[in-house]
């Protein structure tokens, strides 16, 4: 098995962990999770009473009653280890079938003891505005300008959320430069916070290299504890980072939460214009109001102050005046938010007194002023 992070409670502790997890025995095959390699790894992080640890576990058959004693008793055996002061299961991958020497490969289920549950509606009591932020293509951008925007409204003294609601392809992790997993506390994963930004996202909780193949329900699950098992606190406004397209993620966020709003981001060309056509009626159909339209990639400026328009000019601002929504402005194509995003630190961080940086505060001030927001009122 991997351990893939260091343990900083001594390997004492780590032999007794994988003792512990030696004890846990799968009656399908009558052996321990250990030989069969249904524990993929372990993350140790230090905490005050002892280790904090995440194991990451691999159960056949898709969800079941015996996969959730499973996954419970492998969390009450790690955390009964001595050093050990609190553990998460995560299940990052299903076998289809199971025999003492079947071979890995099958389908997935979310992370967390109770991870295929949904429950009814997702309550926020604390948050006072909860934002998607979509595109019906992939490739627009749509995450730099979520991170911007989020950094934007810190900046602005708003308390902010971003939440990275694309399970498949997580991309806060690096916009953000985090390279630690997320912690525990409470009984409840902990944002990390960056920039004023108290962020979370599925990358922040499974290894890099894992790859996630799950099925709709699982990602809906998985959507679904991003908002109820993380301490997000008191917030004026949560930002969804949503996935390319009008799919699962969308609808545990459009049917199970109370959305203020979406910001929708396109490039200016037809191509992906047609795409924010259908996302816009879907968040329409329903009753989610469209806040406006941001074109991103608008054009390019060149040493002489010319403006190449790369893809297209002008057809986010059409396509909102025929949808009837707002359009909140352009974005250009700046080389320095590309390196800025590849450095870890979004623009308004890297150069606060960027021009560009100053209109993505811009942005969020007209979202909140759409939204009748200001910082750091009571939540509703």
């Amino acid at each position: 098995m991997n351990w893939f992070s260091k343990n900083p409670n001594g390997l004492e502790v780590e032999a007794a962990l994988r003792a512990a997890l030696s004890s846990v025995i799968d009656p399908r095959t009558g052996k321990d999770v250990l030989t069969t390699n249904f524990v993929t790894s372990a993350s140790f992080a230090d905490g005050e009473n002892g280790a904090k640890v995440t194991i990451t576990v691999e159960l056949p058959g898709g969800p079941s009653p015996l996969n959730d004693k499973l996954q419970a008793e492998i969390k009450d055996r790690t955390e009964a280890v001595d050093g050990i002061s609190k553990a998460i299961v995560v299940a990052t991958a299903h076998k289809a079938k199971v025999t003492p020497d079947s071979p890995r490969g099958g389908h997935a289920n979310p992370f967390g003891v109770e991870g295929s549950k949904v429950s009814e509606n997702i309550v926020m009591p604390f948050v006072r505005r909860i934002v998607a932020v979509a595109s019906g293509k992939g490739g627009v951008g749509k995450s730099t300008i979520a991170a911007n925007l989020a950094v934007a409204f810190a900046q602005a003294g708003y308390r902010v959320g971003l939440m990275d609601a694309d399970i498949y392809g997580p991309s806060l992790p690096v916009l953000f430069g985090l390279k630690q997993k997320a912690s525990f506390a409470d009984g409840q994963i902990q944002p990390m916070v960056a920039y004023g930004v108290k962020l979370m996202s599925i990358g922040l909780l499974i290894p890099e290299e894992k790859a996630i193949a799950w099925r709709g329900p699982m990602v809906m699950g998985a959507v679904q504890q991003l908002f109820t098992e993380v301490n997000w606190g008191e917030l004026d406004i949560l930002l969804i980072d949503t996935p390319p397209g009008t799919g699962d993620a969308h609808l545990t966020l459009l049917q199970k939460t109370q959305l203020s709003g979406a910001v929708i981001v396109s490039t200016p060309q037809e191509m992906a214009l047609a795409d924010v056509r259908r996302g816009a009626a879907l968040f329409r159909q329903m009753d989610t109001p469209v806040l406006g339209l941001i074109e991103n990639m608008a054009y390019l400026e060149q040493e002489d102050g010319e403006r190449l328009p790369l893809f297209g000019e002008g057809g986010a601002r059409k396509a909102a005046e025929e949808l009837d929504v707002p359009f909140l402005g352009e974005v250009p194509l700046i080389p320095l938010i590309r390196a800025a995003s590849d450095s870890g630190t979004p623009l308004g961080a890297y150069d606060p007194d960027n021009p560009n940086a100053a209109l993505f505060r811009d942005l969020s001030q007209q979202i909140a002023d759409k939204l009748s927001l200001v910082p750091g009122e009571q939540a509703s």
